[in-house]
């Protein structure tokens, strides 16, 4: 039935390694490879497995309850579990010591629940081993850092040529009222009206 098979979905079982699965690591350095894994109704005795290219087992543990921490069943000396399953999230990450180039490869998280019927589930992730770090090439950044910036820049040059004509608008306004103002004393003068130069001349007494 439908209707069963969304409920089946709704309490399985779900391993993660985080939003991309794929890890480098420099020659001799230690990487983490995470895990978590997810149950909507619990676990008890459950299981996990981490495989190296899905054949050779590099860690094992079993884990009794979401009260006790995972316990180690068996593992590669150079791995250590750096997880815990009592807090938040069930945690089940491993450290790869002295990494070396033949490390390279696929790694699988895989966990068996009993409490869900023994189901199972895994997540892989692929490891790249380098001599040294390359540095990522930011072209498409620079070039959109550069656009924005020139935009920025435009807007804010838009913005005072806006202020510098604002200005020289206002100023040659307040240049024609001074005009105007002049114009008209002129125009007194001529008219002969008070305060013009023509009462300041006033003829010579004889």
């Amino acid at each position: 039935l439908p209707g069963l098979h969304v409920f089946a979905v709704a309490f399985a079982l779900e391993v993660s390694v985080g939003k991309t699965n794929t890890v480098m690591a420099l020659n001799n350095s230690n990487v983490l490879l995470p895990c978590t894994f997810t149950t909507c109704i619990g676990f008890q005795d459950l299981v996990f497995t981490w495989y190296f290219n899905s054949t050779e087992m590099i860690y094992h543990g079993k884990i009794k309850s979401k009260a006790s921490e995972p316990f180690l069943v068996g593992r590669n000396p150079r791995v250590e579990f750096v997880g815990s399953t009592t807090g938040k999230d069930n945690n089940i990450s491993i450290v790869l010591k002295n990494v070396e180039f033949s490390d390279a490869g696929k790694y699988t998280c895989h966990v068996k629940n009993p409490k869900e019927k023994n189901a199972q589930h895994n997540a892989t992730i692929f490891l790249t081993v380098v001599q040294k770090m390359v540095e990522a090439d930011n072209t498409v950044t620079l070039i959109i850092v550069g656009v924005v910036g020139g935009l920025i820049g435009l807007l804010i040059l838009f913005m005072l040529i806006k202020r510098v004509v604002l200005f020289i608008i206002k100023k040659t306004q307040d240049g024609k009222k001074e005009c105007l103002v002049s114009s008209s004393g002129n125009d007194n003068t001529e008219n002969g009206l008070a305060g013009s130069k023509a009462e300041q001349k006033a003829p010579p007494k004889a």
